[in-house]
């Protein structure tokens, strides 16, 4: 396993310490290149050389293209299925099969070390980035020191980038060769660079950590982030089942978790109508296109899932990749003849109609939250609806009457 270098470490409490750095309004080129001082400043007393520092700072100016891909928001909001079908794709599906072939001693040797399935390493590295074809095209400096700059997250994005400062000191990639994504994710598995330092691995033994363009580092940085935020490497994410017509909703949540046999009492069946599993794990009933579409029994390596990105809908997919890879077949829940998407200024609606019915949502933001899907909830029962806490076109209907 990798040693992280007392240095790496520092950098880690900076996410912290850095409440305390002031903030800049606007992106006034005379007030970034103060800025802009005070951070080498600060990157020299984190132990980063006056080289890299020059190398990485020296001509940078803000990117306006970034800060307008980070006040920019869907109009609409992803349904389940037209998320899926984007993602999980029969080519998609193909190609992995066929990358699982060519690269099996390699994620046979990562998964002895690591413990990690190499079906689900196939599915995150195409998810990212497609299996290495779209890696970004930004500069992540300047991406990074943009975002630092702008005062919304100033601090997270400010330490995020004195991590790429420690990456590139450490000659891990040169500062023009560090590209990613707008907000600065890097490399095929798109890290960040905190994520980087704390899992990044050198597994060809070059002496750089290149999640770029080597893929021994590619893979088995993946494996241990995952190994290291509690994969199970004997165990599986999820599956598709049934559950019953009188489902007491309330235990739908991945804060609710039972064993599976005590789920089996509760009437939830495999999606072929066979019993589960008789295995002593314990699991959690998810519905993320509300009670009417598809239910899945979801276990630890979900969660795990949930680590490397926070949507449930980005879960699912990389669990059924990675099961469509290997051979298994697509969900078997009839799908709706149509489904019609939210817009944002529609959620917008829901939230202000909840607001005028006495119930809580949260701010007025057009994101579907945790408060909001509370507030949903709370109205269904009162409504004796099915109380999934899921935002419809229908329900924006029946909130707007007699309101």
């Amino acid at each position: 396993m990798t040693r992280i270098p007392p240095r790496h470490l520092l950098i880690i409490s900076i996410v912290l310490l850095s409440l305390f750095v002031p903030v800049h309004q606007g992106l006034c080129a005379e007030d970034f290149s103060s800025w802009l001082d005070e951070l080498r400043q600060e990157a020299h007393a984190k132990g980063i050389s006056k080289a890299t520092i020059h190398e990485a700072l020296d001509k940078l100016e803000p990117i306006p293209r970034v800060i307008e891909l980070d006040k920019k928001q869907p109009e609409f909001t992803q349904t389940f299925w037209r998320y899926l079908d984007a993602r999980v794709t029969e080519n998609r599906i193909e190609r992995g099969r066929t990358l699982l072939k060519t690269h099996k001693k390699l994620f046979d040797t990562i998964e002895m070390r690591y413990g990690v399935q190499p079906r689900f390493l196939v599915a995150f590295w195409g998810l990212e980035t497609n299996f290495g074809d779209y890696l970004g095209s930004f500069p992540v400096i300047g991406s990074l020191a943009t975002l630092a700059y702008d005062p919304r997250r100033s601090d997270f994005f400010r330490s995020e980038l004195l991590a790429a400062l420690s990456i590139i000191d450490d000659g891990h990639i040169s500062a023009a060769n560090m590209l990613g994504s707008w907000a600065g994710a890097m490399g095929q598995p798109q890290f960040m660079p905190s994520t980087f330092v704390l899992f990044a691995v050198d597994a060809d033994g070059d002496g750089r950590r290149d999640i770029w363009h080597s893929l021994p580092d590619v893979f088995a940085s993946a494996a241990n982030f995952l190994s290291q935020s509690g994969w199970q490497g004997d165990k599986t994410w999820g599956r598709e089942v049934k559950i019953p017509s009188d489902f007491d909703l309330d235990l739908a949540g991945l804060e609710v978790k039972k064993s599976l046999a005590a789920w089996q009492i509760l009437g939830i069946k495999k999606i072929n109508g066979e019993n589960l599993p008789r295995v002593n794990i314990k699991g959690s009933i998810i519905l993320p296109a509300g009670y009417h579409g598809p239910a899945f029994l979801i276990y630890n390596n979900f969660h795990t899932i949930l680590r490397w990105n926070r949507s449930n809908l980005y879960a699912i997919a990389v669990g059924h990749l990675a099961d469509r890879i290997t051979d298994k077949g697509p969900f078997l829940t009839a799908r709706p003849v149509s489904e019609q998407p939210l817009s944002r200024n529609q959620v917008e609606n829901i939230q202000e109609l909840l607001v005028a019915r006495g119930y809580d949502p949260g701010p007025i933001d057009g994101v579907i939250g945790l408060q909001t899907r509370q507030a949903i909830k709370e109205f269904q029962r009162t409504a004796e609806l099915p109380a999934d806490g899921h935002p419809t076109p229908e329900l924006l209907e029946i909130l707007g009457k007699n309101k």
